[in-house]
């Protein structure tokens, strides 16, 4: 294990020490996990850095700060849980969070995958799970009185059925427990399992959700190996064959992809039946991982946005700090109002 350096600050049972980000440490189950994903220097495909991480005045947000964002705090860490919004270093945790709305982490916060854009430590769990973690989950939902809730995991190719059954034992507890919540539930690829999908559908959830998170030729660079594009058009296409009332993906734009790769990307997800789109800035979280190509202005996202609603998405959520579970109640809701566009309309 490295020596302590400057860098975050990681909880080890009832000590505290700091690790670098890209370094090795022992996670406080045993287990040596990879801080915050990405090992430095990465040496796979390198990409140039054409903005040199400096960001427009549209990316800038709000410190996290307030009297609701401490109560939600203090909820998730007495109930053991994890949060996307803290384990992806999401740009929304303030206006998020204070508002009372948070998105879960199942599954532990140790991803077995290393995507080049995501700030999750990677290691192997080695099959661990929290047995509580359903009623917690549950628990958690209505200490913050959530009408909607987003359900998200890291991949854990090391359980079977990529731990489907612990995902789905998890929404039926909150279920149980909130009967007015409206559940999301934003998974990972279970390897393309169908078995796995079909018990996550199974479980009672609102709207399956999967992204796709760029486009075809970016795929190989951006996602772990073990993930590709075409293997996730097969997921949210048989999600919605199994029965989920609402499909969703979404993409990160500034990573190199071109506008005509973008419009294949929307009739390949419409031609799979996805209902609801997300489009969002992506944001560098290290150093150790892939550099922003280009910022994307509000204005395109606004057209882009236009792009989608008249290829057939039920609705698009689109703009520069716009993430998976951005303001998924409303988009939801929305969809469920609106009329459906017109399926691949050409212009």
């Amino acid at each position: 294990m490295s020596a302590p350096s400057i860098g975050d600050t990681k909880a080890d049972g009832n000590a505290t020490m700091t690790v670098r980000s890209g370094t090795k440490y022992q996670h406080r189950r045993g287990h040596v996990v990879i801080k915050d994903g990405i090992k430095r220097p990465s040496k796979l495909l390198p990409v140039v850095d054409t903005t040199r991480d400096r960001k427009p005045a549209w990316i800038r947000v709000r410190l996290p700060a307030g009297r609701r964002f401490k109560r939600v705090q203090e909820i998730v860490r007495a109930n053991s849980l994890a949060t996307v919004c803290e384990e992806s270093h999401c740009p929304n945790i303030g206006e998020c969070w204070s508002h009372g709305t948070a998105t879960l982490m199942l599954m532990g916060d140790v991803c077995t995958r290393a995507c080049r854009f995501c700030a999750v430590d990677t290691g192997n769990p080695k099959g661990w799970l929290d047995a509580n973690e359903p009623v917690a989950a549950a628990n958690a939902v209505r200490l913050m009185k959530l009408r909607y809730v987003v359900l998200t995991s890291v991949d854990r190719d090391d359980l079977p059925l990529g731990g489907a059954s612990h995902y789905a034992d998890c929404v039926r507890s909150i279920r149980e427990m909130n009967r007015s919540t409206t559940v999301e539930a934003l998974t990972p690829d279970f390897q393309g399992d169908e078995e796995a999908i079909q018990v996550v559908v199974d479980s009672e959830l609102d709207v399956f959700a999967h992204n796709i998170e760029t486009v075809s030729r970016l795929s190989p660079r951006v996602r772990d190996p073990r993930a590709n594009y075409e293997q996730s058009l097969r997921v949210l296409a048989f999600a919605k064959h199994a029965g989920a009332e609402l499909t969703k993906s979404g993409l990160m734009l500034g990573l190199g992809e071109t506008e005509n790769e973008l419009r294949q990307t929307m009739v390949d997800l419409r031609e799979n039946d996805v209902d609801l789109l997300t489009l969002g800035q992506y944001l560098r979280p290290t150093k150790n991982h892939l550099p922003v190509q280009r910022w994307v202005t509000p204005e395109e996202f606004d057209t882009y946005r236009e792009w989608g609603l008249r290829y057939g998405f039920l609705e698009v959520s689109s703009g520069p700090l716009v993430r998976s579970s951005y303001r998924a109640d409303q988009l939801v809701k929305q969809a469920r109002t609106d009329k459906v566009g017109v399926k691949n309309a050409e212009f």
